[in-house]
Formats: structure tokens, sequence, C-alpha cells
């Protein structure tokens, strides 16, 4: 269902494709990656090891790479207000304008992506959370909100949680859900809870790379070194080839002399980069959510929307 407004209510499933050719493929073999990449098999960042990824770039060159390769990336801090979801959506909605075809699912249990885009979520006939239990598939709870499409959730999802506790394997279950549909999509964004429990991890084990906002601030800047942590487990046990695509200045204010430390701060302690622009603090940011809508259509003109759509171009570059 088109997003117009403020009107809320249940979603429409979107028409869907099916891709026959997806499937597992031999790894470690050039002359098979070539292959695939003649016959136009589907490639993709969640099937291929780094040196593959670094092969198939050798092999196709970049132009074919980004039309070809999905990436998949969590977009996480166990901070809140960082602006995680309104990163997520907007990016989405930059590189819908751009040609690309993007998924976004929302694994937050308060559902604000899911409400950003317009949408009830307690009114969701099915969601995030009746995939985790393996109650139906990813495939079939997919929703169209204009040139984007979404994995909605709800506030059921926080019982999922307790759920998975149990269960071997709990932090693979998001991957194994995505991987029917991944080929799909140039781009797959994780919207991951404020938390590093189990629904963030099955967000960082499905990745291909994560991305991290963080605001300007003290406390953030602490955030992010406890998440580049968690990081480092989940390359160890259950995602080797993670890798932390870099992070993202939120809410800045370039008139603060704390804003500019922390900027410089963050990337010389903790050893990432941080992704130009800085995403400036603006009320239309914050007007757009309540309108079902990003940043982009509410005030494309402003100065955080034009952020936003260099950030997409250059996380375009990069993967």
């Amino acid at each position: 269902m088109g997003v117009t407004g403020t009107v809320r209510g249940t979603p429409e499933r979107r028409p869907r494709t099916v891709n026959s050719d997806a499937g597992p493929f031999p790894r470690r073999d050039k002359a098979a990656i070539a292959l695939l990449i003649v016959r136009r098999k589907p490639l993709t960042l969640y099937s291929l090891t780094m040196d593959e990824t670094l092969l198939a770039r050798t092999i196709t060159g970049n132009a074919f790479y980004n039309r070809a390769m999905t990436s998949v990336i969590a977009v996480a801090n166990q901070k809140g207000g960082v602006a995680k979801t309104t990163t997520v959506h907007t990016l989405s909605a930059a590189l819908a304008e751009r040609g690309r075809r993007v998924l976004m699912v929302d694994l937050d249990p308060q559902a604000c992506l899911t409400y950003e885009n317009g949408f009830d979520p307690d009114a969701l006939e099915a969601s995030i959370h009746d995939v985790m239990l393996g109650r139906t598939k990813l495939d079939d709870v997919i929703v169209a909100t204009g040139d984007v499409d979404l994995v909605p959730s709800s506030i059921d999802l926080a019982g999922s949680e307790i759920h998975l506790l149990t269960k071997t394997g709990r932090e693979f279950v998001l991957g194994r859900a995505l991987k029917p549909v991944v080929d799909e999509y140039d781009y797959v964004f994780i919207d991951c809870a404020p938390s590093l429990g189990i629904l963030t991890l099955n967000g960082l084990t499905a990745a291909s790379d994560v991305l991290i906002p963080f605001q300007a601030e003290t406390l953030s800047h602490r955030a992010v070194g406890q998440l580049l942590e968690t990081i480092d487990d989940v390359r160890v046990y259950t995602n080797e080839n993670l890798r932390v695509l870099g992070a993202v200045a939120t809410m800045y204010d370039g008139r603060t002399n704390l804003g500019k430390h922390v900027l410089a701060e963050v990337s010389e302690v903790h050893d990432i980069e941080v992704l130009p622009p800085p995403i400036p603090r603006s009320v239309k940011v914050a007007e757009a959510p309540g309108r079902g809508r990003s940043v982009l259509t509410h005030a494309r003109r402003s100065k955080s929307a034009e952020a936003y759509r260099s950030l997409a171009e250059e996380i375009e570059r990069r993967t």
C-alpha cells in the first residue's frame, strides 16, 4: 500500500517475483564464480566470503558488482535515540531514488520503522515475529511502501527473544529466513533493536556489513566501543566475514566544539571511519515520521535530506 499523509492501516502485500536461479553455489573456485557471472546467476555478499567478494569484483568490475550482488547491512547501536531507524528509512529511500531494489527489516519490538512507513503495528496480520518463531516465511510478510519493501514488526517481537533463548542455532534464524529472498534486492537494511540481545545478534549474524549511527556526544561515543566488542564476538562465533562499513554521525551540530571533538575521537579511538557527510540536526527529520514518510519526501531540499542522499551515494560506492 502506498503511504500518503498520516493514514495508517493494514498493509497490502506487494506482488512477488520468484528467482528460480537462487541457491548455493561452489565456493573458492574462480572458474565457477566466473561461470555464474556469465550466466547472470545471483551472487550475493550474503553467500560469498570476503576473498570471493574481492574476486567477483575483479572479474566483473564495480558496475556489474553493484548490480548483481546484495549488501545486507545491519544498522546497530545499543544506545537508543541515535537515529538508527531514521537512518535505515532514509538511506533506503535514497537508494531507491538511485534505482536500487531495497528491503528494510524492522528487527525492533518498538516497531518504529514500521510506524515511520505509515503502518499501524497493532493492525498487522503477520510480522517478523511470526518469521522468527517459524510460523511463516519471510517472503509472506513483506509489504510494499512506496519504492521500498518492508518486513514489518510489532511489540510481539519481544516475545520472540525469550522463545529463541532456548533454541539451538538461535543466532542464525534471521539469516536463514532471509536467504530465499535476498537475491531479489540490491540492499537489505536491518534496523536492529537498541540492545545487544538475541535479536541484534541475529541481525549481525545475517549481515555482510554493519553501519553504526551515533550522536556526537560522550555517551553515544562510549556505546560505539561496546558495540565493536560485540562485533568481534560475532566474527569469532557466528559471522567471520562481518565487515564494519563505518560510523555515521547523526543529529550533528557543527557549531559546537563537543560535536567536532566527538566526531574526531570516534574515528581515532575506535579505529573506524566516520562516513561523510555528518547528518545535521533538523526539525524536518523529526517531523517526517509522524507523516509516514522520509525526510526525502517531506523536505526534499533540506540539508538533512541532501546529506542522506550523499551518504547513500557513499555507501553505494563502498559496497
